[in-house]
């Protein structure tokens, strides 16, 4: 029986096809995930969207015949972005299940789950039962106390030309002034949706790899990689573009470079979108995780907002965009959440954001986000450690001499310097990581303080 430990993950199902798992594994968690759904909430019918790898049809069926076993009905609604997934389920109001492996290699494949309105599912808020349940049908019994009514039936809905209207009702882009866009999709689902939010605007996209292709043959769909964006820096410079967009594999995600082909950070472009969305008038509460750059909270502090703190992880950003009635959140890895989303993370709706601030004015997008970017950042740096607690214990250990340090541990280790250097060191869940993330005032502080801790990470 496969290993139901090694693919059902934190946050989402990801596993090496047909290695780790197949449509009979795809089928049982279908069947475990309506009957939590329908425990939980009544719901009685669940809506499936899947992305372009040759995998997502054949297992998104075979969760559909799961669900349908349990006699719920599902609403296919084909291809599309895990935003678009989130979109359906929240306006939909019913419970959802995007098959995606993001921006993991071609051989995998996963699926992402929610409640209905877009809301997270997790180990702590569901995944373990779904996990459970289905462990029990793999091995041939019965976890269910009822009896399913009869079988589901099964509709198709295309939802994205309601997608695209949704979020142009969002940021209105009619009135800015022409700009030239360079997109990167990475043979990803930025494929399919870009050409339908963006079109009829005054927008002339240069595309890069939309074809879809789920075995990636330009580079692999995950921008966060740097070598993943050098096509599109060379691309933005080539064709004179006013800014760059590079999607992950299921276009959750956004990446933005700059006229000159310089990457623009996450933490710069959260910043940016924090104080458009404060503007608005409609909330005063941000979140952004403990790696993004201390300008950010004091960028929101300027502009009449409240920042506030969280773990790294979208299941926490959501829970503390819930607690708060927070407007906007942004992590470091490019994930953007708006309550206006319901409160679901979406890289074109960040994207649309962006393009509306560079179009709204004359300057270019490097002076327009030089005002955001005030301090110097490593970016994450992974290091592999046999034994990270005491790695940690070490770093803490060396720091902790001197009074003036500050430490806190809401997720991993995170050290205070008195010239307002900082750093971050957390375990990886899920492989034997250390990851380290270092911002200093300036470039030499930063290398300085990055090369003391990793060579006691590393020794």
């Amino acid at each position: 029986m496969p290993d139901l430990s090694t693919i059902i993950k934190a946050y989402d199902v990801r596993g090496v096809v047909p290695d780790q798992w197949d449509e009979s594994v795809a089928r049982a968690i279908g069947s475990a995930f309506a009957e939590f759904v329908f425990l939980e909430t009544g719901a009685s019918s669940v809506v499936t969207a899947h992305d372009m790898r040759d995998s997502s049809v054949p297992l998104s069926r075979a969760f559909a015949e799961g669900v349908l076993s349990r006699g719920l009905d599902v609403v296919e609604a084909g291809l599309g972005s895990t935003d678009m997934l989130y979109f359906a389920a929240g306006s939909l109001d019913v419970p959802g299940a995007m098959f995606t492996a993001s921006h993991n290699p071609a051989q995998y494949n996963g699926i992402k789950m929610c409640r209905a309105g877009a809301a997270p599912i997790g180990q702590d808020s569901g995944l373990a039962e779904i996990r459970s349940w289905s462990e029990a049908l793999l091995e041939g019994g019965d976890p269910f106390d009822r009896e399913p009514t009869g079988l589901g039936s099964v509709t198709s809905r295309d939802v994205l030309a309601e997608y695209s209207a949704y979020l142009n009702g969002l940021v209105d882009l009619s009135g800015i002034r022409p700009l030239k866009v360079v997109v990167d999709a990475g043979n990803g689902m930025g494929g399919h949706t870009v050409p339908v939010v963006l079109s009829g605007l005054p927008l002339e996209i240069v595309p890069m790899y939309f074809e879809l292709d789920g075995s990636f043959p330009n580079h692999e769909a995950n921008p966060l990689d740097p070598a993943n964006l050098v096509d599109l820096q060379a691309a933005v410079v080539e064709h004179g573009g006013d800014i760059g967009l590079a999607f992950d594999g299921d276009a959750d995600r956004v990446f933005v470079v700059d006229e000159r082909g310089e990457p623009v950070s996450p933490s710069a472009v959260t910043a940016l979108v924090a104080v458009r969305e404060l503007a608005r008038g409609v909330g005063t509460t941000i979140i952004h995780n403990l790696i993004t750059s201390a300008a950010v909270p004091e960028i929101v502090r300027e502009h009449g907002g409240e920042p506030v703190r969280t773990r790294v992880g979208h299941s926490f950003i959501k829970a503390e965009m819930a607690r708060t009635d927070a407007v906007f959140g942004g992590e470091h890895s490019a994930h953007y959440y708006f309550r206006d989303f319901w409160r679901a993370d979406t890289g074109m709706l960040a994207a649309l954001h962006v393009l509306a601030a560079l179009g709204e004015q004359t300057r270019t997008l490097s002076e327009l986000t030089a005002e955001y970017s005030r301090y110097a950042a490593s970016g994450e740096i992974n290091s592999t450690v046999a034994d990270a607690a005491g790695r940690v214990a070490a770093v803490r250990e060396a720091y902790g001499a001197d009074e003036d340090v500050r430490f806190d541990e809401l997720d991993g280790l995170t050290v205070q310097l008195p010239d307002g250097a900082w750093f971050n060191l957390r375990a990886s869940n899920t492989e034997p990581l250390l990851r380290l993330n270092v911002e200093a005032p300036d470039q030499a502080r930063m290398t300085q303080v990055r090369d003391h801790v990793l060579e006691m990470v590393r020794a």
